[in-house]
């Protein structure tokens, strides 16, 4: 598209750190367009009119303009709707980056109107090459090298520590470079150690935001794996979590659910223990909680599993839904009054307590779905027993 001139716009989207910006200056500069930058937490529709007023003059001209807009997932509608007009009519080709998954986060008109493309994390080649080049073109740097003698001003084990502790953001791994290069300056030998990097970088970044798309990537990926019956991976997820600053309550309430829903009467003791999980972390909070965490997420990622709880609900209340009004049988309904007796109410209603094993074959659900059955033990775990049960007791049930 750059070769041909012909730009559409588009929305970059990736996490912090990907050349999202550097992107939109190289696309400008190829195609000697007008440059806007402004970011959606400090403009406002006012500026964006005035940039758009400026741009239709220039393209009477004949140049073309391009708006980058940093963060455009900050842009609230009204902002957004804004920009339509000029991005139809191509007075402007619109570059909005952004951290946030933009199908939930950039109205849906002006989405159809851009392409998206997905910038990936940086891997570990490339911020190895963007440190190399930084080691070899830097002026300070070279003047540190000087003071210290040597061009092994940095092993490699602290580069490796400088790309590692990154969390694959190069902005944040040339910082820390900067401020390890500070810290080297001041000692003796001059030599950025892998201690000194360390030191440089205080708090690990992790790609994580709790409102955001590695939130809800990273929680996904730990319900799954506990499903899946992975400890390793679950227990994994959870660390990742926790490091980066996740609430422990919001995990243990996820736990709760997924007892019931994946595991289910498979293992009835996990819902127990899920519960103690979380009442335990509410009391014991951070950083005791993540022991307890990990002993409920590898107990619950080891149990045997069923859904047939979660599979029974929802069939019934489709059927709840298709005939939410089918009266209840005469015989399952209290008679408190001599009217309701006289009715029929609570007629032929045969008490399980008074009959062999405690159980009588009647009818209990309404009419029209009678024979309807919507709890399917698994034959996995405790279920096994249920299932047996139940197949003994019941005709609708047997083979």
């Amino acid at each position: 598209m750059i070769d041909g001139g012909n730009i559409r716009s588009m929305i970059l989207w990736g996490p912090p750190g990907t050349g999202k910006t550097t992107l939109a200056r190289l696309i400008a500069g190829r195609l000697q367009a007008d440059f806007y930058q402004i970011n959606a937490v400090s403009s406002g529709v006012q500026e964006l009119r005035e940039i758009m007023s400026t741009a239709r003059k220039s393209l009477e001209i004949g140049r073309r303009t391009i708006l980058f807009i940093d963060e455009i997932h900050r842009f609230n509608k009204a902002q957004q709707d804004a920009l339509l007009e000029s991005v139809e009519n191509g007075s402007v080709i619109l570059i909005g980056a952004t951290t946030e998954n933009p199908s939930f986060e950039v109205i849906s008109p002006l989405l159809s109107r851009s392409q998206v493309y997905v910038l990936d994390t940086l891997g570990e080649p490339d911020l190895a090459k963007i440190l190399s080049r930084t080691l070899e073109r830097d002026e300070v740097i070279a003047g540190l090298r000087e003071k210290a003698g040597t061009d092994q001003l940095i092993p490699p084990d602290a580069e490796e520590e400088l790309i590692r502790l990154s969390g694959g953001d190069a902005r944040v791994m040339l910082n820390a470079l900067e401020v390890a290069v500070d810290l080297a300056g001041k000692k003796s030998p001059v030599q950025i150690t892998r201690d000194i990097v360390r030191e440089a970088y205080q708090i690990r970044h992790y790609r994580y935001d709790r409102t955001g798309e590695e939130h809800y990537n990273s929680i996904s990926a730990f319900i799954k794996s506990v499903r899946g019956s992975d400890p390793d991976a679950a227990v994994y997820y959870l660390a990742r979590m926790l490091e980066a600053g996740e609430d422990p309550k919001f995990i243990a309430r996820r736990l709760i659910i997924l007892a019931s829903e994946d595991i289910g009467n498979a293992e009835p003791y996990a819902l127990t223990l899920a519960t103690a999980c979380f009442t335990a972390v509410d009391y014991i909070g951070m950083p005791e909680a993540r022991i307890i965490l990990a002993q409920a997420t590898t107990y619950l990622a080891s149990c045997p599993k069923s859904n047939a709880s979660y599979i029974s609900i929802e069939r019934a209340a489709a059927d709840v839904q298709e005939n939410p009004y089918l009266p209840v049988p005469l015989h399952l309904r209290n008679a408190p009054t001599k009217l309701m007796k006289e009715l029929g109410y609570h007629k032929d209603y045969k008490y399980a307590h008074s009959f062999d094993n405690h159980f009588v074959e009647q009818q209990y659900l309404p009419d029209v779905i009678k024979n309807k059955i919507y709890y399917e033990p698994s034959e996995i775990g405790r279920e096994a027993a249920l299932k047996k049960y139940l197949e003994s007791i019941w005709k609708k049930r047997k083979k």
